[in-house]
């Protein structure tokens, strides 16, 4: 197994963009005459493949799945009050979008817990319902990951979390 830096071969990884991923093989290419080592990271759930140059996987964000301490922070974010927020839709969603790409699990715990609802709260609008959606099914594939477990299962757990705070 082919091992570089903190990344190896069949090792899932957080890439802030698309989410989990899982490193496939490092591989060398040649680009305009220079020889580049590339992580070749599968993305199941987007059905893609991702080649990202070795010397990049830093500044573009790639890192490991969190340990379990890590999301237990998350967990806990879930778990606390949700903030209420009147500021324009289209404002929050782009501090939504941010914090959803920064693959940050406390970000995305932040947002799904500030767009979840339940079923006596007033009705969401498409594009909240998208948002959430994202954010959760980002979280619940990292938490899925590191418990071992389907993603469906890891969404149904956060949602109980959200509905016993």
């Amino acid at each position: 197994m082919a091992k570089t830096s903190s990344f190896s071969c069949g090792h899932h990884v957080i890439y802030p963009v698309h989410g989990v991923g899982k490193i496939k093989s490092i591989e060398t290419h040649e680009v305009c005459g220079h020889a580049l080592e590339m992580f070749v990271i599968s993305f199941e759930k987007d059905r893609m493949t991702l080649r990202l140059p070795i010397a990049k996987a830093k500044t573009s964000g790639l890192r490991p799945v969190s340990t379990s301490k890590e999301m237990a922070n998350a967990i806990n974010t879930l778990k606390s009050r949700a903030r209420v927020r009147r500021t324009m839709w289209s404002r929050r969603a782009q501090e939504y979008e941010a914090k959803i790409n920064s693959g940050d699990p406390i970000s995305l715990a932040e947002v799904v817990s500030e767009l979840y609802r339940r079923a006596n709260q007033p009705e969401q609008s498409y594009s909240e319902r998208q948002v959430y959606q994202n954010a959760l099914h980002r979280l619940a594939g990292e938490i899925a990951v590191i418990e071992n477990i389907e993603t469906d299962h890891a969404i149904e757990k956060v949602e109980k979390i959200l509905e016993a705070a």
